[in-house]
């Protein structure tokens, strides 16, 4: 997951918007191979209560509960390209279509249980994507780093 705190930020399809929030965070999500519903509810948990947000005296002490923000999430397969060799990247490190849609609609759904404004984009769709990233503060979730894979 990449996370970017905005002030607003909004998702486009075909002309359409699909998903719109203003104070909040957009969560660009990737689903790599071997990810689980385990790893997305550890994700998702990381997520909703991340501390992100300025308190009273300047520092990052809120979460989006605290701030009652919103959450935009996008599907993004790209954030796993390999661009180590040549100059195309490869994706072999995200996951099959099937499995990344599957888990992509459950994150969605367990965001939407944590009772936060929830806006989406579309799976595989062609979408248009804008934001004001506010700070900026942008930060990447790397479930292979947050979590030992022994108790995955």
């Amino acid at each position: 997951m990449l996370l970017q705190r905005v002030t607003e930020a909004a998702v486009v399809v075909d002309g359409v918007s699909v998903g719109k929030i203003k104070k909040g965070l957009l969560v660009l999500v990737g689903v790599g191979q071997g990810d689980t519903e385990l790893t997305a509810d550890r994700m998702v948990e990381k997520l909703i209560h991340l501390r992100v947000f300025a308190d009273d005296n300047g520092k990052m002490n809120l979460s989006l509960g605290d701030i009652e923000g919103s959450i935009l999430l996008v599907s993004q397969f790209t954030l796993y390209a390999d661009c180590r060799r040549g100059r195309r990247p490869a994706f072999t490190d995200a996951a099959e279509p099937q499995t990344a849609r599957e888990l992509y609609q459950y994150v969605v759904q367990r965001c939407r249980s944590a009772n936060l404004p929830i806006e989406c984009g579309i799976f595989a769709a062609d979408m248009k994507v804008t934001s004001v990233n506010d700070g900026p503060v942008t930060i990447c979730l790397d479930s292979k780093e947050l979590f030992d894979p022994g108790h995955a």
